[in-house]
């Protein structure tokens, strides 16, 4: 069977997308910072590794672990709802390294295997508030906008490879423990020209009443990214960034 390396694979859309590959009968090799077996279901396809994306030497020890892979899901991140203004350079490095320079560190440590095999996927999550500008995001948007452009000239290198390139692009989200992880990066929220700015889209972000992103819509589109050779580039996930996607076109 298929072997996919998960980033990110502790909550949310990771673990989820984790879950789907275990039960298609996939071999997943789901990483995180600090290792969760007990999250996951117990399988014998499965193997759980400690992964830093930001550190070199960590990159390169859980690629060799791995072994063999034919799909690699680049999903770890973080955001931080921050005016531009306001945002520390110190956060505003974190998210490109993370978000940015972390996935383009997996992506060219497992490249070689690829292009040696002439085969394999690559699959980068991304988000669709690179669609159109949105307050309070604009680093993190930032981020994950690079992603996109960097994804999308890397799926032109390497077609001639074999190797397939895809983005998937989730919306907002507020059942995922992503929506909580943004709130610790939360600043400014006091500031008093953008306290009534930071009032409106906070609450915004947890409105579930109009079309919203679940988990399982992005693993959903993650696995179609994995199988289907005729997707398209870029893949909305979930009822939110389907509406955007189209708009946007």
């Amino acid at each position: 069977m298929p072997t996919v390396l998960i980033t990110g694979c502790s909550s949310g859309f990771g673990l989820e997308t984790a879950r789907l590959f275990i039960d298609r009968g996939w071999n997943v090799v789901a990483t995180m910072r600090k290792p969760q077996p007990e999250i996951l279901p117990s399988s014998e396809r499965l193997i759980v590794l400690a992964l830093d994306i930001t550190n070199p030497d960590s990159v390169a020890q859980a690629v060799s672990d791995a072994g063999p892979i034919d799909v690699l899901v680049n999903n770890a991140g973080f955001g931080a709802p921050i005016p531009v203004e306001l945002t520390p350079l110190e956060t505003a490095r974190a998210l490109f390294e993370t978000n940015t320079l972390g996935t383009l560190a997996m992506t060219q440590a497992v490249l070689p295997q690829f292009r040696e095999r002439s085969a394999g996927v690559i699959i980068n999550v991304t988000s669709t508030v690179t669609l159109r500008p949105l307050p309070l995001v604009g680093v993190y948007r930032a981020s994950k906008a690079a992603v996109n452009a960097f994804t999308e000239s890397l799926a032109v290198e390497v077609e001639p490879f074999g190797v397939r390139v895809r983005l998937v692009l989730p919306g907002r989200s507020p059942e995922t423990r992503f929506s909580a992880t943004a709130r610790e990066h939360l600043y400014g929220v006091d500031h008093p020209a953008y306290a009534p700015l930071f009032q409106r889209v906070l609450a915004g972000f947890q409105d579930t009443t109009v079309p919203i992103t679940r988990a399982p819509d992005v693993a959903q589109a993650i696995w179609r990214a994995a199988i289907d050779p005729t997707a398209p580039m870029r893949i909305a996930a979930g009822a939110d960034a389907e509406l955007w996607m189209a708009q946007a076109s």
